[in-house]
This record gives C-alpha cells, sequence and structure tokens, in this order.
C-alpha cells in the first residue's frame, strides 16, 4: 500500500510530516479544551436546576418530555448526571464513560425538549460531537486515567 504523502515531492513531504508533529502535539491541549468546554456547559446547567428545585420539578413535569421516566426520576437522574460527570470530565478520570454518561443526558435534552430551536439544536449536537471524540479516542494524556495508566505501567516494569 502506497502512503498518500510517498506521491508529494520531498519539500511537501517534510512540511506534511511537520504538520502532522504539530497535530499530534496539540491532541492533549484540545481534548483538555473540549472536557472543559462540555463539562462547563453541563455543570452549569446542573446547578441551575438545584437553585431551584421546585422549578426543575415543573419544567420535567409539564415542558420536558423524557421517555420511560417519571418526571421526579429524570429530574434527579438528569440533574445528577449534569453535576457529577462534569467534575470527572475535567479530571479524565473515568473519562471515556463521564463523555458516555453526558452523551446518554445529551440525547435525552434533545428528546424530551419537542420545539427545540434551531440554535439549541445545533448546540446539543456540537457538545455531542467533542463527547463522541472523548469516548472513541479518550480524554487524552493531559487526565486522570493517563496518570493511573502511567503509574500501573511502572509498576509492572
Amino acid at each position: 500500500m502506497i502512503r498518500p504523502d510517498a506521491l508529494l515531492p520531498a519539500p511537501l513531504r517534510r512540511a506534511h510530516a511537520a504538520f502532522v508533529r504539530l497535530a499530534e502535539a496539540l491532541q492533549p491541549l484540545a481534548q483538555l479544551a473540549a472536557r472543559l468546554f462540555v463539562a462547563q456547559a453541563f455543570f452549569l446547567a446542573g446547578l441551575t436546576k438545584l437553585r431551584d428545585w421546585e422549578t426543575t420539578l415543573l419544567l420535567f413535569t409539564e415542558e420536558y418530555r423524557v421517555p420511560l421516566l417519571s418526571p421526579s426520576v429524570a429530574a434527579v437522574l438528569g440533574t445528577t448526571g449534569e453535576v457529577l460527570l462534569p467534575g470527572l470530565l475535567v479530571l479524565g478520570l473515568g473519562g471515556r464513560v463521564a463523555a458516555l454518561g453526558l452523551s446518554v443526558v445529551n440525547v435525552v435534552a434533545v428528546l424530551s425538549v419537542p420545539e427545540m430551536p434551531e440554535p439549541a439544536f445545533m448546540l446539543h449536537v456540537f457538545w455531542g460531537s467533542l463527547l463522541a471524540g472523548l469516548v472513541l479516542w479518550g480524554p487524552g494524556r493531559w487526565s486522570a486515567d493517563a496518570r493511573l495508566a502511567c503509574a500501573r505501567s511502572r509498576g509492572r516494569g
């Protein structure tokens, strides 16, 4: 199999290799930025729900249509996920599981608001895309998961 960059002239091949090295060096920063951005959005939403629990219960009863759950159970589960999972995501501790959990919260939020405005829907799609990347590729080198894996590998060697 021929590598695509093998067809390039040598100067372009070197530039491509330098670009790839730079992109790979920036991956931990991008993963951390994604974790912080998504975590902030969900954590602030959870805090808003906690600040006025009566309104939260009313919203889950009147506005949000969470499938298969009673409004009070949906409110507790959703709020708990929005408050606890972002902390794990920021730390990168159980990062893939935290990202998957927030993905579920995100999908349920989209499904439970029947008349979601287009800009809000697009924001949920963006969060979902970032979370999918974190689920698939992990929280990155700058995470508790990476530190724990490194410590475990040192303990075996």
